[in-house]
């Protein structure tokens, strides 16, 4: 199930930087680059959802999810996580849409 909720409007980025082991004036870099890096994911995993090149939606999760857990982005991370398993998996049945528009979202909170 896709977490609808998630928030990251709040981050802190002292928390964030002792929980990646850096100093905290690197993490606005860090969250830039994360933003302006998964927009052309982001896009690369709709058109892969919308013609179900499942491979491509398998590794487009891939990187979101590598970098959403670097960042502990916890929700990105386990959202993407599943859209990636169910990429590889090849199911026809999971709500890739759901998932897509729920890590969009939280992405966007960022």
């Amino acid at each position: 199930m896709p977490i609808l909720d998630a928030d990251y409007s709040k981050v802190n980025h002292e928390d964030m930087a002792s929980a990646i082991g850096l100093k905290s004036k690197h993490i606005p870099l860090l969250i830039a680059n994360f933003i302006e890096e998964s927009a052309s994911i982001l896009e690369a995993l709709k058109d892969a959802i919308e013609t179900r090149d499942y491979e491509k939606i398998r590794s487009s999760a891939h990187a979101i999810k590598g970098s959403a857990g670097n960042l502990k982005f916890s929700e990105v991370y386990e959202m993407a996580r599943d859209v990636e398993f169910a990429g590889a998996k090849r199911e026809i049945d999971f709500g890739y849409e759901i998932y897509f528009e729920a890590i969009r979202n939280a992405i966007g909170t960022i």
